[in-house]
């Protein structure tokens, strides 16, 4: 479901204000570097610019960065217009969803004199290849990991659950002894579309979708999705109603799971950092197991988490190609950026990150039990604008579900027909 582009434009132009810049002399050449994240990825990116443009007085950049809430439209939008900014952060699907004859990303090969791409595996660099080309570097690899607050289930007298019927067990309890306002977990509706996935393939042990075709019948469908609107009726997971009530574009800047009412989450693990920096004094987070009692297989998936782009639309690739290769591999700067976007799938940084130490906080601890445990990739229509975008396919599923306007039929007859039109290429 697309946009006006006009209207998108103006979204881009508002969200792209939040920004911090580098002034520019003539004998300079000027690029933006744009980014989604919270306020710690911020610094600590802005932080490496800084350090970036001090080794290069050739080259200033101007820095473009918000919250993820509405990035996508507003980076589709500039992307469109040809407005976009020189280096970018990307989703894996904006590699196919947003390049054309009018827009899109540089072949990063062609640069490879100045970006080492022998520091990475063949696959990982496969799976930001399009037509055979190298359209982003892979920065790392995420998967869905449960962060729980032990402070708030200590409170509540229970052990964060290491099993999906001790989750399902604690909402009463949560709602006698903390009060009605309290829950085991928090789901958003794009939450609740990974959980339901991460049930279904543990239940059942088939990819997502393969050869073009879902992999689930819409039965099966119905069963997950009853199984989440239980978690609901039962007081383990808010509902979506209460969750926007609290004005918050993602759970890190919720009061609710900042002081701990909300007591778990469903996150990337690359964004684990953020998470417990979020919370208020004496709050304590932790990573859970995956639950085995939802069946014999290893459920959910991993993905790239984000990549970095160079604009066709550039006046300076080879600057775009320096700044990249610094964020990939310059000491100091990946030493700076740490484990913001996840851990490094470049060997050199991953090296660095090593030595420094940096890789035994819970953004580490949550990626080692995320990737000792999935087994299934992402699909690369996963994340289709049509189904992930504002007013998608998904939000509109678990919306409707959860405020009452479907039934849960409905929405499972709803879903499969939006997933199989965005994998069949029949949505615009």
């Amino acid at each position: 479901m697309r946009k006006c582009v006009g209207a998108l434009c103006i979204a881009a132009a508002i969200l792209f204000s939040l920004t911090g810049c580098e002034k520019s002399s003539d004998s300079q050449q000027e690029i933006r570097f744009s980014w989604w994240g919270g306020d710690s990825r911020h610094q600590a990116t802005i932080t490496a610019t800084e350090l970036f443009t001090a080794a290069h007085p050739d080259i200033s950049v101007r820095t473009e960065y918000g919250a993820w809430s509405g990035w996508e439209d507003a980076a589709s939008a500039a992307l469109y217009a040809g407005t976009e900014a020189d280096v970018m952060q990307v989703n894996r699907n904006w590699l196919t969803d947003y390049s054309s004859d009018t827009s899109g990303f540089l072949d990063l090969r062609e640069y490879s004199n100045i970006i080492d791409l022998t520091q990475y595996e063949p696959d990982v660099l496969e799976m930001c290849t399009v037509n055979g080309k190298l359209l982003a570097v892979p920065v790392s690899r995420t998967g869905r990991v449960f962060l729980w607050n032990e402070t708030t289930y200590q409170q509540a007298g229970l052990p964060v659950p290491d099993s999906f019927s001790a989750l399902c067990s604690a909402g009463s309890v949560f709602q006698e002894k903390l009060g009605s306002d309290y829950y085991p977990l928090a789901l958003g509706w794009y939450d609740r579309m990974l959980f339901l996935v991460y049930l279904l393939q543990s239940e059942y042990g088939r990819e997502w979708v393969a050869d073009g075709k879902l992999q689930y019948t819409q039965a099966e469908i119905e069963e997950g999705l009853s199984r989440i609107m239980a978690l609901e009726q039962n007081h383990v997971i808010p509902p979506l109603k209460q969750i926007a009530g609290g004005g918050a574009d993602s759970f890190d800047k919720d009061e609710n799971y900042i002081t701990g009412k909300y007591a778990g989450i469903f996150e990337w693990d690359s964004s684990a950092g953020k998470f417990i920096s979020a919370l208020s004094s004496g709050q304590t987070l932790t990573v859970g197991e995956y639950f085995q009692d939802l069946g014999s297989y290893h459920g959910g998936f991993s993905k790239i988490s984000l990549g970095f782009a160079i604009s066709r639309h550039t006046k300076y690739p080879e600057a775009c190609a320096e700044l990249i290769s610094a964020l990939i591999s310059d000491s100091e700067i990946v030493r700076t950026l740490g484990t913001e976007r996840g851990i490094p799938l470049n060997h050199k940084a991953y090296e660095i990150c090593s030595q420094a130490g940096l890789l035994g906080d819970i953004s580490a601890q949550a990626n080692r039990c995320m990737t000792d445990w999935v087994q299934f990739r992402i699909d690369p229509d996963f994340e289709h604008a049509s189904l992930k975008g504002v007013n998608g396919v998904y939000e509109d599923v678990f919306t409707g579900l959860s405020y009452g306007d479907y039934s849960v039929s409905q929405a499972a007859e709803r879903l499969c027909a939006g997933i199989q039109a965005a994998v069949s290429g029949e949505s615009s």
